[in-house]
């Protein structure tokens, strides 16, 4: 199974179409047996769910996501986990053997950056996840 999580810094990244990466993470039998980064460049909503589909990834692991997001996530046959936070390799262990806990309001409401939005409340900013 691929595991894919947004990353930075080696921590789950809140919102899902601002990610500067994904940690990919393979797993057997609720172990991990390889990671790697995916950078996601510039890419909007759309493009990363194509990334990840390209990848093969199984299953995404986040902190907030939009419904849209959601929707071409699924569309491409790939399982969402949201409501994550900590480090992505103990997330990823956790998925694997079964006791992931998350938060259970992890929708992301807002589609753009407007007047009174502040990135501060869901982790948007830039730098990139170093393994």
């Amino acid at each position: 199974m691929k595991i894919a999580v947004t990353c930075e810094n080696h921590q789950v990244f809140q919102h899902f179409g601002h990610t500067p990466g994904f940690a990919v993470f393979e797993a057997e039998d609720g172990k991990i047996i390889s990671e790697k980064l995916l950078s996601s460049g510039d890419s909007g909503h759309g493009a990363l769910a194509a990334l990840l589909a390209e990848e093969k990834v199984d299953v995404l692991i986040c902190g907030g996501i939009g419904g849209g997001a959601i929707n071409a996530l699924q569309s491409a046959f790939i399982m969402v986990v949201g409501g994550a936070e900590g480090d992505v390799r103990e997330v990823a262990e956790a998925f694997a053997n079964g006791t992931l806990k998350v938060r259970e309001n992890f929708h992301c409401n807002h589609h753009h950056h407007g007047e009174g939005h502040t990135c501060g409340n869901h982790g948007c900013g830039g730098g990139s996840c170093h393994h």
